[in-house]
């Protein structure tokens, strides 16, 4: 049972980082101050901490590199862990780096200014993908799944550079759903998006402390916060990605059956081996009547 999380501080010294009514990380000075809040606060505060606890995602002293692309999800990522840290629960040291991937009309002074601003380490990377992606691909072809992997090739490199152990990533609840059904309709396996893995070469984590969490609740701390959203320019305009169509499946089903997202998230916990038809996960073909079923 995790402790309850209060707005104030636990580490020595944090009255100086702290501003505001409610005290807190510099990020957090011009937070709305309204019950609504700060419940959403605490809320997407006490996910992060369960997950990271849950999945054993920390070792103190480590050194983590927070991808943000300037979107809701990677601003709210930052500071959600800033926030962690601030209240002496993220024994780690934390290194925002955005990726400027080149792509036509990117507001390259944006994440600079805005991460001075609130004196968050950082650093800014350029590398020229966007070209890459559409010199290989058809403009009408579907550009994630290229650019996702040169990124991320990208963000392994400096990683590494920076002496970082882990990536930090801003996946959410709906990007683990939607690619459960995504490898279940087109993949034929049953895979979602892991809370913690390794990178397939072997020498760095990949984290994503907000798996727990609704999009929806992202959405709505990162208007409260006035992040200076970035939008992708590259594929934003690509309507009919398999991804997209499953998630409006996913939405019409939530309007339908309020609370299925959190039941299924759950599902995904409690996996029975046992009652699925993988034999390399179960020895079905030992069984016998008198040995008990795992649970």
């Amino acid at each position: 049972m995790l402790d309850d999380i209060s707005l104030a501080p636990n580490h020595a010294g944090s009255e100086d980082e702290g501003s505001g009514p409610e005290g807190g990380h510099p990020l957090f000075a011009s937070a709305p101050s309204s019950v609504g809040f700060k419940k959403l606060r605490k809320r997407l505060v006490r996910e992060m901490r369960e997950t990271i606890e849950t999945h054993g995602m920390v070792r103190p002293g480590a050194r983590w590199l927070i991808g943000i692309s300037g979107g809701k999800d990677s601003y709210s990522l930052l500071a959600l862990l800033h926030d962690l840290k601030w209240r002496g629960l993220l024994p780690v040291d934390l290194l925002a780096c955005n990726l400027d991937q080149g792509q036509p009309n990117f507001p390259k002074h944006i994440l600079p200014e805005w991460l001075d601003r609130f004196g968050i380490e950082h650093r800014i990377e350029y590398q020229d993908t966007y070209s890459i992606v559409t010199d290989k691909l058809p403009e009408n072809a579907t550009y994630c799944s290229l650019c996702s992997r040169l990124r991320r090739g990208h963000l392994y490199r400096i990683a590494r550079e920076e002496g970082c152990e882990a990536l930090v990533l801003g996946h959410h609840r709906e990007d683990c759903l939607e690619t459960f059904f995504m490898n279940l309709f087109h993949g034929g396996r049953l895979a979602a998006m892991p809370a913690k893995l390794v990178n397939d070469e072997g020498d760095l984590m990949v984290l994503r402390p907000l798996i727990r969490s609704a999009e929806d609740d992202l959405a709505r701390f990162a208007e409260a916060m006035a992040f200076p959203i970035i939008p992708c320019d590259l594929c934003g305009s690509q309507d009919g990605l398999q991804r997209n169509v499953t998630k409006a499946m996913l939405d019409d089903l939530e309007k339908r059956f309020p609370g299925r997202k959190a039941v299924m998230m759950r599902a995904l916990a409690h996996a029975r081996p046992s009652h699925l038809l993988d034999p390399s996960l179960f020895d079905f073909a030992s069984l016998r009547p008198d040995q008990a079923l795992d649970s």
